[in-house]
């Protein structure tokens, strides 16, 4: 019978709970359609329309491959060449530079070999499902038209520069990814659109893409309302515990009752996580898109550029150009020539494109990834309390790794043992 069987924080395993879930990202998205899956009552806080954040403009990317730590043995040796380069995927503010530091020392010491290894282990379990975890949610918001399973292509101009990624190749391959390889012939009759300057390929075929992320987003928050769950738009300051156990999130609406909370604000996690005493380093990762309108060639499958460290995605609103990592923080202005940059890229790879955009076919965007130093998210319960969860920090791989952060939420709200070790990415590992 429910209530017989109780949690460490004295919650009845498979009782029904009012749940919050700050931020309505993807991962936020996933987590609330797992919890209301559950049968509790589930609400999400955001001061923003759902899906508008980060989720809006990456790359739609749901790579069950995607385990390669950002932070990798030498990468600290390829950062100066990066900064120097006015087409190279990494931008510093200098301005910012004192408090991205601890970051930055962080992210160092966690590109160890012995550590990528371990991350790259620990990653693969929260990204390998992640088209399967995600079939139920499609199916239930009548989405399935949004997501596909092409692969995903990496190209690189030289066997040299294949070569140089060979790390990330091995840890893909150690963790049971299978890929294909093409030589520059092969991978012309794959991809006609690719520049001929592209000398090998490598296809992932297990990997799909969302076609509209926005859109997907929205298909499962409006299938999220009709079954019972609330939106509330709202900024979320912080938690009110009673003995430690909590009672209501903080908002800058009121105080909104609830028996458990989950914190998937993404970049925004940082302070609500310090208001339970616990102190995470976590970063923004400005990234950019640039989307073509109706253009004139796009490839068919999601394709890596590997050296230029940006994506090219067929959508269905045009070509989308996704990458590059800025740090400069949560409030400065956009630099758009990050996004232009990625336009002189994308011509590079698909030479069908003119050398002139009408302004009318061309739009840009910013957002925040939030990123750990060692690429692995926050997934666990505060210091302060057992009733609030953090999903939180995944990076480059918040599309991919939000539905079995969903369903592990969920596990953990109900007092079950999660389904895969979520150990590494225990809050308290810093």
């Amino acid at each position: 019978m429910l209530g017989q069987n109780l949690t460490e924080n004295g919650m009845a395993v498979g009782s029904v709970k009012r749940v919050g879930v700050i931020g309505a990202g993807m991962v936020g998205v996933c987590v609330a359609s797992y919890l209301q899956r559950d049968g509790h009552s589930v609400f999400l806080l955001d001061p923003g329309t759902p899906g508008e954040g980060a989720s809006f403009g990456n790359a739609g990317a749901f790579n069950a491959s995607s385990v390669t730590p950002m932070a990798t043995p030498g990468i600290i040796k390829k950062v100066p060449g990066w900064l120097s380069d006015p087409l190279g995927p990494l931008s510093l503010r200098w301005t910012y530079l004192p408090s991205v530091l601890p970051y930055l020392w962080r992210f160092v010491r966690a590109g160890t070999e012995e550590k990528v290894h371990s991350q790259a282990r620990a990653l693969r379990p929260l990204v390998g499902a992640t088209l399967s975890v995600l079939e139920p949610l499609v199916k239930d918001a009548g989405a399935e038209r949004l997501v596909h399973q092409r692969g995903h292509l990496y190209v690189y101009r030289s066997a040299e520069s294949l070569a140089k990624d060979g790390l990330g190749w091995t840890l893909r391959r150690e963790n049971g990814v299978e890929v294909d390889e093409f030589d520059a012939d092969e991978l012309r009759q794959l991809e006609p659109a690719l520049s001929r300057d592209y000398a090998r390929g490598l296809l992932v075929r297990e990997n799909g893409h969302t076609s509209n992320p926005f859109g997907l987003v929205s298909a499962l928050v409006e299938h999220f309302v009709r079954q019972g769950g609330a939106i509330i738009r709202a900024k979320a300051l912080g938690f009110r515990l009673d003995t430690g156990r909590l009672t209501a999130i903080r908002t800058d609406a009121g105080e909104l009752a609830a028996d458990m909370a989950v914190v998937a604000a993404g970049a925004w996690s940082k302070p609500l996580a310090a208001s339970l005493g616990d102190s995470v380093p976590l970063e923004t990762e400005r990234g950019y898109h640039l989307m073509i309108r109706d253009p004139e060639v796009m490839p068919r499958i999601p394709t890596a550029d590997a050296d230029g460290k940006f994506v090219a995605t067929p959508m269905d609103t045009g070509l989308r150009l996704a990458g590059t990592v800025e740090f400069a923080g949560l409030a400065a202005l956009p630099d758009w020539r990050r996004a232009r940059i990625l336009l002189e890229q994308g011509r590079k790879m698909l030479p069908g494109l003119p050398a002139h955009h009408d302004e009318d076919r061309i739009s840009v965007w910013m957002g925040h990834r939030p990123s750990m130093p060692d690429s692995l998210p926050v997934l666990g319960h505060s210091r302060a309390t057992g009733d609030v969860v953090y999903a939180f920090g995944h990076g480059h791989v918040g599309m991919t790794a939000a539905p079995m952060t969903g369903r592990l939420v969920a596990d953990l709200v109900a007092g079950r043992k999660p389904s895969i070790d979520i150990s590494p990415f225990n809050p308290a590992r810093f």
